[in-house]
């Protein structure tokens, strides 16, 4: 992407009312919708989170499906998420919302049982053993996730990545967590959750015309 169409993207994000960017600063030191998503949304609809959304293309196919629900696409890559959020308001879609930040102040962007799913949608697996503080199922977020997520919430993990999946798979088991649902090839498997298979992001779809499978996990963390 050009400098200048960047530029033009993160300049239409400062105007598009559903695209959220507060500095670090103001997060740490109090976020205003934090308990008070419903004042953002102006309904009490459940809370349905896309971690490292880039495009937004779960964030608003989630939307479109599920009116009753209200979906937040979170990326520190504002000109990525661009494109849902233009999107979402071309669609008239109100039950959408981007958030600029870092995913480890989620716990600062939201209460304690405040989102009812939490989305994470092939995220770098971070294979090298001095990244993993940076896998976005590591114990550290898995305790963030359990934090913000109602008592009954869940998560939603689909990757391309056998690494991450069997990464994810393992401390869930060792942490005795609840897995609701596993599967290493969900397009192969004629009774993976409609959830997981409806929506395709572009990246999806490139790894399916490769030859690679989609691994997805329903679970709820247990700390």
């Amino acid at each position: 992407m050009g400098s200048k169409n960047k530029l033009k993207r993160f300049r239409e994000n400062e105007i598009f009312a559903n695209v959220i960017q507060p500095t670090r600063e103001e997060i740490i030191e109090g976020f205003p919708f934090r308990g008070k998503w419903s004042t953002y949304f102006k309904n009490d609809n459940p809370i349905v989170l896309e971690l490292g959304c880039g495009k937004g293309e779960y964030t608003v196919a989630l939307a479109e499906r599920n009116p009753n629900f209200n979906y937040i696409g979170i990326d520190i890559k504002g000109a990525r998420f661009w494109r849902g959020a233009k999107t979402a308001l071309e669609k008239n879609l109100t039950n959408v919302a981007f958030v600029r930040t870092q995913i480890e102040l989620i716990d600062a962007c939201f209460a304690e049982n405040e989102v009812n799913q939490i989305w994470i949608t092939f995220p770098d697996p971070q294979i090298k053993f001095k990244r993993m503080k940076h896998r976005l199922t590591n114990p550290d977020f898995l305790k963030k996730y359990q934090k913000i997520l109602t008592k009954t919430g869940f998560v939603h993990l689909k990757t391309d990545s056998e690494f991450l999946h069997g990464y994810t798979l393992g401390l869930l088991q060792e942490g005795n967590h609840e897995i609701l649902y596993a599967h290493h090839d969900i397009y192969k498997n004629l009774h993976s959750p409609e959830e997981a298979i409806l929506t395709k992001t572009f990246y999806e779809n490139q790894f399916l015309e490769q030859g690679k499978a989609i691994t997805y996990i329903k679970f709820r963390t247990n700390y």
